[in-house]
C-alpha cells in the first residue's frame, strides 16, 4: 500500500494554528502577543515575515532591543565567530577574550569622566536584573534603604524594579514629580513646570518632615519610554546632578532603552552633559542578545565577593554580539542619523497633528518617537489638556498592523502610539512607516463614533 505524503499545511493554517496553541498554552500576563497577532518566520533589518506570508515593517524593534534591526551582518558574522571558534558559550563571569572585547569596546562609548574610573558588573539577562543590581549596589556603598523614583516610570518587572515603577507603593520608596510638557503635574509645563518639580524634590530632601527614607540612591530615566515617551529637560536633569551631589545621593540614570544611540546621542545623559554614578544598560547592549550590565564609580564598589552573583552572567554569544553592535553604531555615527532622521520624523507627525485633533502631543529625542491620542471631542471646562484615549490609540494600532507597520502603545493610559524603528532605517523606509501611519490614523478616525457632548475619551 502506498504512503502518501501529507500535505503541506497553508500558511494561513499554520499561522492560526501556532496563534491558538500559544493562548492555550502560554500565561494570561503575554502582552505583546495580545496585540500583535502575527507568527515571524524570518526577519531582516526593518522587515518582519510572517507565517501568513505578510511582511511587516517593524517599529517596535524588540521594544528598542534591536538598534540595526533584525539580522544585521555585523551581528550575525559575531555570532558566528563564536560559534566556530569553539569558544565556551556559557562561562559564569570568568574572563574570556570576548568579554574582554566587549567591556573595552562599552567603556570606549561611555563619558570620559565615568569611563576613567568606572567598574562594570555583569548581571542576569534582563535590565531588571541590572536595575536590582544598581539599587542594591547603592544600598550597600551608603548604608542607607529608600530610594528616590518618579512618576510614570518604569524600570522593569522584578520586585526592586516595580518597587522604583510608577503605581508602586514601597514605603522605602519616594515618588517625585517627572516634568511633562503636555500632562504638566503644575498645570503649567515648560521651563515653569520643570523648575517647580525640581523645587518640590530639594525641597522634599531638605524637609526634616518630610517623611521621605534617607535615600540610597535616585534612579531616572532620561527619557521615559513606557511612561509614554517623555524626554526629560536638559536643565532639569543637570538640577537633579546638582542636587543629588550635594547631598551625596548616587544617581543612577536608567539607560536600558534610551542608549547605543537611540535618542541621538550614544548615551542620553549627554544631551544634558551630564554624568551619572551608576548607568543601567541592557536591551541594545547585547546586539539582540539577553544581556544586562551595570556601569559605575569604583568609589561605589564596596560589594563584597559573591554579593552580587547569578548563573547567566556570561552568555558570550550576547557579548560578541553587544561589541559588534557598539563598534558599528559608534564608527558609523549612527546617533547623530538618529538625530537628524528623528527630527525630520517628528517634523511630519507635528504636521499630522495640526490636521488631527485626536493628536494631542508630538514628542521624542531621535528614533524614540511617541505620539499621544486624545479625546478631540471633549468639552469638560476644567481639562487643561483633553482626556487620553487608549481606545483610539488601539485602534490606530490594529489598523497599523493591517497596514503591514508594527507600533507598539505605552503611557499611564496606554494612549500613546510608540515609534522605535532600527537606526538603520532609511529616509525611504522613514516615510513608509510615516504613510502607514498617517492612513492608519484616519482609518482608525472613520471607524470611531465621535461623541461631541459625552465628555468621555474614545
Amino acid at each position: 500500500m502506498a504512503v502518501t505524503e501529507p500535505a503541506p499545511i497553508a500558511p494561513a493554517a499554520a499561522h492560526e494554528g501556532i496563534l491558538r496553541r500559544q493562548s492555550l498554552r502560554e500565561s494570561a500576563a503575554r502582552t505583546y502577543a495580545r496585540s500583535l497577532p502575527i507568527v515571524p518566520v524570518r526577519a531582516r533589518g526593518l522587515t518582519i515575515e510572517g507565517a501568513d506570508g505578510r511582511r511587516y515593517l517593524d517599529c517596535l524593534s524588540g521594544a528598542g532591543t534591536l538598534a540595526l534591526g533584525h539580522n544585521h551582518p555585523v551581528v550575525l558574522e559575531a555570532i558566528k565567530k563564536v560559534l566556530d571558534s569553539g569558544a565556551p558559550l556559557h562561562i559564569l563571569d570568568l574572563a574570556t577574550p570576548v568579554k574582554d572585547a566587549f567591556t573595552t569596546e562599552l567603556f570606549a562609548t561611555l563619558p570620559p569622566q565615568l569611563a576613567s574610573d568606572a567598574r562594570i558588573q555583569f548581571c542576569g539577562p534582563a535590565g531588571t536584573d541590572a536595575v536590582e543590581a544598581a539599587i542594591k549596589l547603592v544600598r550597600t556603598a551608603t548604608g542607607r534603604n529608600g530610594v528616590l523614583a518618579f512618576t510614570g516610570a518604569y524600570h522593569g518587572m522584578t520586585s526592586g524594579a516595580l518597587d522604583a515603577s510608577g503605581g508602586a507603593t514601597d514605603v522605602r520608596v519616594t515618588r517625585l514629580p517627572y516634568p511633562h510638557d503636555y500632562r504638566c503635574p503644575f498645570g503649567i509645563g515648560g521651563e515653569r513646570g520643570a523648575e517647580l518639580a525640581a523645587r518640590w524634590t530639594e525641597n522634599l530632601l531638605d524637609d526634616p518632615k518630610g517623611g521621605a527614607p534617607a535615600p540610597a540612591g535616585m534612579i531616572l530615566e532620561p527619557v521615559q519610554g513606557e511612561g509614554g515617551v517623555i524626554p526629560a529637560p536638559d536643565e532639569w536633569l543637570r538640577r537633579m546632578r546638582r542636587i543629588t551631589a550635594a547631598r551625596s545621593i548616587p544617581l543612577i540614570a536608567d539607560e536600558v532603552q534610551t542608549g547605543v544611540g537611540r535618542t541621538g546621542t550614544f548615551w542620553a545623559v549627554e544631551h544634558s552633559d551630564i554624568v551619572p554614578d551608576v548607568m543601567v544598560m541592557s536591551k541594545a547592549i547585547g546586539g539582540s542578545l539577553p544581556l544586562a550590565v551595570i556601569v559605575y564609580r569604583s568609589e561605589l564598589d564596596t560589594w563584597r565577593p559573591g554579593a552580587h552573583a547569578g548563573t547567566f552572567r556570561g552568555n558570550q554569544l550576547a557579548m560578541a554580539a553587544g561589541a559588534a553592535t557598539l563598534a558599528y553604531v559608534r564608527e558609523n555615527r549612527l546617533a547623530d542619523r538618529a538625530a537628524t532622521l528623528g527630527a525630520r520624523m517628528l517634523a511630519r507627525l507635528q504636521g499630522l497633528a495640526a490636521a488631527h485633533s485626536c493628536i494631542g502631543d508630538v514628542r521624542g529625542r531621535g528614533l524614540m518617537i511617541g505620539v499621544e491620542l486624545v479625546d478631540p471631542d471633549c468639552t469638560a471646562r476644567d481639562a487643561l489638556v483633553p482626556p487620553p484615549a487608549p481606545g483610539l490609540a488601539a485602534t490606530v494600532q490594529r489598523e497599523c498592523l493591517n497596514r503591514g507597520l508594527i507600533v507598539e502603545l505605552g503611557g499611564r493610559h496606554g494612549a500613546v502610539v510608540r515609534l522605535l524603528p532600527p537606526l538603520t532605517l532609511t529616509d525611504e523606509q522613514a516615510v513608509a512607516v510615516l504613510d502607514r501611519f498617517a492612513d492608519a490614523l484616519a482609518a482608525a478616525e472613520r471607524s470611531t463614533p465621535r461623541r461631541a457632548d459625552s465628555g468621555q475619551s474614545y
